[in-house]
């Protein structure tokens, strides 16, 4: 089954097919968003949505800072006005396994005023393909989007990245709102501006900076969503507690198993305290000068794990494995107290995640390593930790340090990252 494309009005297009295909990944984003705008939960049975600002303002179209993240319950209906009256085209990109949910999306956007143009993808990572992006540019090219017109993704990271790639290159930039479907998108992917696509060479490595017009994360979403799903998603909520919000970790560690229920109070506060988290420092580094690079912890060796994986580890699993290997490297070079790295195993495994990774694969891990982009030139660099919440970016001479480093990490078979 190809990319597909449709419109919401009665003399619909004939649906488009793009020369990529694919099967759900370990990465789909399986949630189910809100059913339209309205629930059978009154409004005065949810608490009230949190709002957090991106930046200081300033910007127009989405691409300056000044955004809100808006969290909370039953959000689909604030769709219209985050799009803005301006625009009079919508482009609703999603997955797969949201196509209901797409359709929802669609018919509120229609009865809201707007023409609103479906665009169906592959799941997970399968979809940040450059010919899945040249399919939106075709949607977009067909349907006459101007600059004025907006693009809405709904799913979770690898969509909005995607989505915020397309939005980004068409016609120099559109606006661009995310509804996150997955805890991981909702804490990480949809917030920062951040967009990209993989190519055979390495993750995310083609890519542009483009601010959305609004973030909305409706935790609706998170309640149908699968289990190892959360989890995996946890792993950037706990990254976002070691390198600046310790509460984030004592909130974990005093109820782990409230931590994953979709309905506590508990998971609530880690989302928004995560969310902050990024906000803080998006808003400080927008575009990845200095500071924002601690957001990257963990994520050397998760990127170079998924491309050995071909994509088939979830992000966040690989994002667990990456963060226990740096807190090993950074103890090892002395920058680390032994309490924080044990740490890092402790809270990680307390959550189901994994910390350990098959020994047999440091050659290929090494190559994507260098890969990486935070290097500069043939220099190596990870973000450690000099503590809690004192990341810093940090080169690495020899690459004989990592090798070693890895043999604190690796074990002789699979293990169980392949099975969450």
């Amino acid at each position: 089954m190809s990319p597909q494309a449709d419109t919401a009005s009665h003399d619909a297009a004939p649906r488009n097919d793009a020369p990529h295909d694919a099967a759900p990944g370990e990465g789909s984003p399986s949630g189910t968003a809100p059913q339209g705008s309205g629930s059978a939960e009154t409004a005065e049975q949810r608490p009230e949505p949190t709002v957090i600002t991106v930046g200081d303002g300033g910007g127009s179209g989405g691409q300056e800072l000044g955004y809100e993240v808006v969290i909370g319950n039953g959000l689909l209906g604030r769709l219209p006005q985050m799009i803005g009256a301006q625009a009079e085209r919508v482009l609703v990109i999603h997955p797969r396994a949201l196509r209901a949910t797409g359709d929802v999306v669609r018919q509120d956007l229609e009865n809201a005023g707007y023409k609103a143009v479906v665009a169906e993808i592959p799941d997970a990572e399968e979809g940040k393909h450059i010919q899945v992006a040249a399919f939106c540019w075709q949607v977009l090219g067909q349907n006459d989007f101007t600059r004025s017109d907006a693009v809405v993704a709904v799913g979770g990271g690898a969509v909005t990245d995607v989505a915020g790639f397309v939005a980004a290159t068409w016609l120099r930039g559109v606006r661009v709102v995310h509804m996150p479907t997955t805890l991981l998108a909702m804490v990480d992917a949809a917030v920062g501006g951040k967009t990209g696509i993989n190519t055979a060479e390495g993750k995310n490595l083609v890519g542009a900076f483009h601010q959305p017009a609004a973030v909305l994360a409706d935790l609706d979403t998170l309640l149908t969503l699968p289990r190892n799903e959360l989890v995996a998603g946890l792993a950037e909520v706990v990254k976002c507690g070691f390198i600046a919000d310790e509460r984030i970790l004592e909130i974990i560690e005093s109820s782990p198993e409230q931590a994953q229920n979709p309905h506590s109070p508990q998971l609530r506060e880690l989302i928004e305290r995560s969310i902050r988290v990024k906000a803080s420092v998006v808003s400080e580094d927008p575009k990845d000068f200095g500071t924002r690079e601690s957001l990257n912890y963990g994520h050397t060796l998760a990127h170079a794990i998924e491309l050995a994986e071909r994509y088939q580890w979830r992000h966040g699993a690989a994002v667990s494995v990456g963060m226990v290997f740096a807190a090993e490297l950074a103890r090892s070079l002395g920058r680390l107290d032994d309490a924080t790295a044990d740490r890092h195993h402790a809270v990680l495994t307390s959550l189901g995640l994994p910390v350990t990774y098959r020994d047999d694969r440091w050659n290929q891990l090494l190559e994507g390593i260098r890969r990486d982009k935070k290097n500069r030139g043939d220099q190596l660099r990870f973000v450690l930790l000099s503590g809690q919440g004192q990341p810093a970016t940090v080169e690495i001479p020899d690459a004989s340090i990592l090798f070693a480093t890895y043999q604190e990490i690796g074990e002789s078979d699979e293990g169980s990252p392949v099975s969450l």
